[in-house]
């Protein structure tokens, strides 16, 4: 054998290099030149970063470990010229490689070339799905290179070729001085090379990296997010199974932050796009990482003995511990069928087997006679108004069915049910039914082949798989299709329905379709969400989400007495509002009697574009002016006036150059990175005045000043003190009027004030309101003095089919009852506070925080990648809101920057909601995104 063998030589030491040493060595390589050396962590190898005083980087010193041959250095070499070529940055050779003397005995030494961007290494660090997919087609692009790949300086043993797992296992295993730990790993990898046994013959080789993980991925990095676009240390080359090469890599995501089996599937999916894999590559795929995960113990342990000065080795002890906990934290047999699943291979459940199905009649089988099927599926009528947090749920319904004189209850298969989850966690809970469970009015015998546990009253009911790990009754939405691929469907054993076959969701494709593209929705991948209920929102796959961004309901989801109120009505009358009935008159005088005089006449509409277009016809009628002046950085809507002065171009890239020419815009007051800031953003409001009157003296008087009262399209940002008294002024000076568009900031988010306006003081001439109005029924409103709104009738009349029906106006009313008897208002102060007092604390301790923003529960977090030159963290505002969501928060960006997180969550927030967005944001923030 030209190469090294592990088991001749018992162990490889890193061969003990001084800085001085190694600074000796580089200075042959660089002639002339002043270079400095800083140790590098290796398991094998003495590795040495080299700079020069100006704090260029020169490249890497490797010396190889005295055990490697020149034939084994040279085929390492040779691979990585094959990968760069293949596009990849790869440490490649710049000088050597020379003999040194090490004390080992004589060494190879090179210069290679060194990689910026840094690698994925820290265990503490979140890997995403799109980085860990990167990950996988890093591997996919590695094994594609070398697959023909052949040299002498392959003929080598390893400790790290899966190949020889069992046997490192075996002859290493004496070095975990924990004897449940060395039990554990010895069992567990005697327990999945007998998987992998059987598959090896159908296993095909080539020549791998064989050590494709964070320590050696390297990244570019650009706006702040890592890319995976190189590989560094060859050490590890050999022939092997190519699968390995994914095994060894999927292996290292275990080690991050948040890791867990199924984090793995997004380089999976990626590799296998690249390098497709066969059903037996998938069927040993885990087999091989928890034998990774396994030598990866014994090998730290046994290093950690050889090199006891070794703080790269002894620092990594732990975290293999960690790793292979989480390698064996899910059944082998069901990560292979979600491998199966990911790689379209295989998936789904059993089918019942053939000769055990009883001929039965369905729904009534003689052994449960007349059976009631039980939904307890997001959508399920039965899981109303929270029905579904109550304890006992399904145990109370079940009996009511009984009582109604069914002989027996049962679930459905397969079905992910809500009543099993639960709010303000983390982690999905388990909701998916891998059997059924049945409420039994008289005890019954069961087929020999169901596997039945339970009281006898109710009994749970499965159909596992020959020699298949015990199943639970309820499993995790992310690992379903793997462990559904060991159960049957008992159902059809029962004389019941079998469950219809998971339907593909297509959901997406079909909206896209459909239904026009540029209505977009969240998050790329987004769940499913059937169901809300106050501040939370529930996925069809049970997974129940802390909403932070829903506005437009702002009582909560679900709420029971608007729900009674619009079915009520519904049931009694629906028609315009050109009928004479109570309720349309009943909204409005409650809406006036919310605003200070003159605000006194109200006109009902369906939305807040809507809302603001009227507002800006009744200005242009009420002056005759025909301009009309906007701030920068607003939304107000989508008809044509009101998308005329939507000034926002995360909205409209194109929003100020296509502006028609009756709107003109002054610069947004934001006193945090606008053109005037902190103490000086008092003068924005002179600027506002010099602008308008510059306007009214060049014949062109505006007809209105339209803003938000609070800016809320930043984040939630108050107005400078003053602002709009003195434009509002200026505006009205030259016969103009002043409309406050509440739509996002009113009706009592703020917390201290019910209008945006009071903030500042003053009194608009028109107040533009909806989103919160109907809790999610279409409602908007104008009110305005009853002069102005007289002043309609010169430019014809006004009629708004369902603005101001029977039912709109009613929800009307539930709303604004409901926010009086509730306290919403209150509550928003309340909660807002200690939320922001919270993420006030985040700012202290993450410097990307560079403000938080707001009022009541109308705050902003704004991300900066530089405090001094606020240069906006978009791309990470965006990361960030995909990790939250992983975490159970619905959070989304605004500005025109896009790096501010809209916190406007509906009004019934909670403390214990508000300390959950926070800690789960401390979190993504520590760990990253």
């Amino acid at each position: 054998m030209a190469g090294v063998d592990f088991f001749r030589h018992g162990g490889l030491p890193v061969p003990q290099v001084t800085i001085q040493e190694a600074e000796r060595i580089a200075a042959s390589f660089f002639p002339g030149r002043t270079v400095r050396a800083q140790p590098l962590g290796s398991q094998q190898d003495s590795n040495f970063l080299l700079t020069e005083p100006a704090g260029a980087v020169a490249g890497v010193l490797k010396i190889a470990n005295p055990a490697f041959s020149a034939a084994e250095i040279q085929a390492q070499d040779a691979a990585a010229e094959l990968v760069a070529a293949a596009g990849l940055r790869a440490g490649t050779v710049r000088h050597g490689p020379v003999t040194v003397p090490v004390d080992g005995g004589p060494a190879l030494a090179r210069v290679l070339t060194y990689l910026p961007g840094g690698t994925l290494a820290g265990a503490g660090r979140y890997l995403s799905p799109r980085v860990v997919a990167g990950l996988g087609t890093v591997a996919g692009q590695v094994s594609r290179a070398l697959r023909s790949f052949t040299h002498p300086g392959l003929d080598r043993v390893l400790q790290w070729d899966l190949r020889h797992a069992p046997r490192v296992v075996d002859t290493l295993a004496g070095h975990v001085g924990d004897e449940e730990l060395r039990g554990r790993v010895t069992a567990a990898a005697a327990a999945a090379w007998s998987r992998v046994e059987p598959l090896a013959g159908r296993l095909p080789w080539q020549t791998v990296h064989g050590d494709v993980t964070d320590d050696n991925v390297v990244c570019s990095v650009q706006r702040g997010l890592r890319t995976p676009d190189g590989i560094i240390d060859f050490g590890d080359l050999t022939s092997s199974w190519a699968v390995g090469e994914l095994a060894v890599a999927i292996t290292s995501v275990l080690r991050h932050a948040g890791a867990e089996p199924c984090s793995v599937l997004p380089a999976v999916r990626a590799f296998g796009e690249l390098r497709p894999l066969s059903a037996a590559e998938a069927a040993a795929l885990w087999p091989l990482v928890v034998l990774r995960a396994a030598v990866l113990v014994v090998s730290g342990e046994q290093q950690a003995a050889l090199d006891d000065g070794n703080d790269y080795v002894t620092g990594a002890l732990e975290h293999e511990r960690n790793l292979f906990d989480r390698a064996m934290s899910v059944p082998a047999d069901v990560m292979t069928g979600l491998i199966l699943a990911e790689l379209g291979l295989g998936g789904g459940p059993l089918p019942v087997p053939s000769g055990v199905v009883p001929d039965l009649g369905p729904n009534l089988g003689p052994s449960l006679g007349h059976c009631a099927v039980l939904d307890l599926s997001v959508q399920s009528d039965a899981v109303d108004e929270g029905a579904w947090l109550e304890p006992g749920l399904e145990d109370r319904l079940a009996a009511a069915l009984l009582a109604d004189g069914h002989d027996a209850v049962a679930t459905r298969f397969g079905e992910a049910r809500l009543t099993a989850s639960t709010v303000l966690t983390g982690v999905s809970p388990a909701t998916v039914a891998t059997g059924i469970d049945l409420w039994l009015a008289a005890r019954v015998e069961f087929p020999a082949q169901l596997t039945v546990s339970g009281d006898g009253t109710r009994v749970h009911v499965s159909l596992p798989a020959e020699g298949a790990p015990e199943v639970p009754p309820l499993v995790r939405p992310e690992y379903a299709a793997g462990w559904l691929s060991l159960v049957a469907d008992p159902a059809p054993l029962l004389g019941l329905p079998a469950a219809s076959p998971p339907a593909t969701d297509d959901l997406l494709n079909r909206r896209e379709a459909s239904f026009a593209a540029v209505q977009e929705h969240y998050y790329r991948d987004p769940p499913r969400i059937e169901r809300g209920w106050r501040h939370h929102l529930a996925a069809t796959d049970g997974r129940v989400y802390l909403d932070m961004v829903n506005n437009v309901t702002v009582l909560g989801h679900g709420h029971p007495r608007v729900e009674a109120a619009v079915a009520r009505q519904l049931r009694r009358l629906n028609t315009n509002s050109r009928f004479n009935y109570a309720s349309v008159v009943e909204f409005s005088e409650r809406l006036a009697g919310l605003l200070p005089e003159p605000l006194q006449v109200v006109f009902l509409v369906n939305s807040g574009s809507e809302a603001v277009d009227l507002a800006l016809r009744l200005a242009l009628v009420a002056t005759g002016h025909r301009d009309v002046v906007a701030v920068r950085e607003a939304y107000h809507g989508w008809t044509y006036a009101s998308d005329a002065v939507s000034t926002s171009t995360a909205d409209n890239p194109n929003a100020l150059s296509t502006r028609p020419p009756w709107v003109h815009v002054v610069d947004a007051p934001n006193s945090y990175r606008g053109r005037y800031r902190g103490s000086e953003s008092v003068r924005y409001s002179g600027d506002a005045v010099r602008a308008i009157g510059e306007l009214a003296a060049s014949g062109r008087p505006p007809a209105a000043f339209l803003a938000e009262p609070f800016y809320g399209n930043a984040g939630g940002m108050p107005l400078p003190d003053g602002y709009l008294a003195a434009v509002y002024a200026e505006v009205r000076r030259h016969g103009g009027l002043a409309i406050a568009d509440e739509i996002q900031v009113g009706y009592g988010r703020l917390g201290h004030w019910f209008w945006g306006f009071e903030q500042q003081g003053v009194v608009p001439d028109v107040v533009t309101v909806a989103k919160a109005m109907g809790n999610g029924y279409p409602l908007g409103a104008v009110i305005t003095s009853r002069a102005i709104a007289a002043r309609y009738r010169d430019a014809g009349y006004f009629f708004s089919s369902t603005g101001g029906s029977p039912v709109s106006s009613v929800a009307g009313l539930a709303v604004l009852d409901v926010i009086r008897d509730e306290g919403l208002q209150a509550n928003a102060a309340r909660v807002g506070s200690h939320l922001k007092a919270r993420l006030e604390d985040l700012a202290v301790r993450h410097s990307l925080i560079g403000a938080v923003h707001g009022s009541g529960l109308y705050l902003g977090v704004e991300f900066v990648r530089d405090r001094k030159t606020l240069e906006p963290a978009t791309e990470e505002t965006a990361a960030i809101c995909d990790r939250m969501l992983e975490l159970g928060v619905i959070i989304q960006p605004t500005s025109d920057r896009m790096c501010v997180l809209k916190i406007k969550p509906p009004l019934c927030l909670d403390v214990a909601g508000a300390d959950f967005f926070a800690d789960a944001l401390d979190r993504v923030l520590t760990e990253g995104w």
